[in-house]
């Protein structure tokens, strides 16, 4: 899972993904394939549960490259149809400039009844520049899923209004920890408690606001039939 430490300014954000990924291990098995793998931070949850793991990242990726395959995924993916049974790709839909192109590949590479569970950022600032090409609703999702063929699609919002807007808020604020080691050491004591605050604050106030069309991003689900 990803680590969660309550003195950064995302925190919630990476909780909630892990709440979502938890859920939905009891449905992951088989050979996985981890689309955008990044630093892995599920490969031992998903082999916990599953037969295989399997990192595929690009080369030019702004982390250290821990991919078993290093592969474009805007491009052919460099594996034989039909041999996965499930694939994630979290936090990475986002950064391809071919999204499009990426589930067709993973359509292809999976196998009959195999399923796919992805996370994206809805409401969200511009990351890992320049490659932040898209923000996606989820009838966007909808229509890409279906379109290249999946079934069952199931997408779910991942907060609520308040969530997103604190989220945003921290990021804003976290532009003013700059400048002299003493002067950043000052705003952090400063804004940690701020943080902290906010984040713990939004998912309550998510509760008794719903509001599902204001959200920090969708977490998605299909089947290949």
């Amino acid at each position: 899972m990803y680590r969660v430490k309550k003195t950064e300014h995302n925190w919630l954000y990476k909780k909630i993904i892990n709440k979502f990924v938890f859920h939905r291990l009891s449905s992951i098995n088989g050979l996985v394939l981890d689309f955008g793998c990044g630093l892995c931070p599920f490969k031992s949850d998903i082999l916990g549960v599953a037969e295989g793991y399997v990192g595929i990242d690009w080369s030019d990726t702004l982390h250290s490259l821990r991919a078993d395959i290093i592969a474009d995924l805007n491009k052919k993916i460099p594996i034989k149809s039909a041999c996965a049974d499930h694939i994630v790709s979290f936090e990475v839909l986002e950064h391809l400039s071919e999204p499009m192109h990426m589930l067709n590949e993973a359509f292809r590479i999976l196998k009959n009844g195999g399923e796919i569970t992805i996370s994206v950022p809805f409401q969200h600032w511009v990351h890992e520049a320049p490659w932040d090409y898209y923000r996606f609703t989820r009838y966007g999702l909808y229509y890409l899923l279906q379109k290249a063929g999946y079934v069952d699609v199931h997408i779910q919002h991942m907060s609520g209004f308040w969530s997103m807007w604190l989220m945003k808020l921290n990021y804003q604020t976290k532009r003013l920890v700059r400048g002299p080691n003493f002067f950043k050491l000052m705003m952090r004591i400063i804004l940690v408690p701020f943080w902290w605050l906010n984040q713990n604050v939004g998912p309550i106030l998510d509760r008794f606001w719903f509001e599902d069309r204001e959200t920090i991003g969708y977490f998605v689900t299909a089947r290949k039939p």
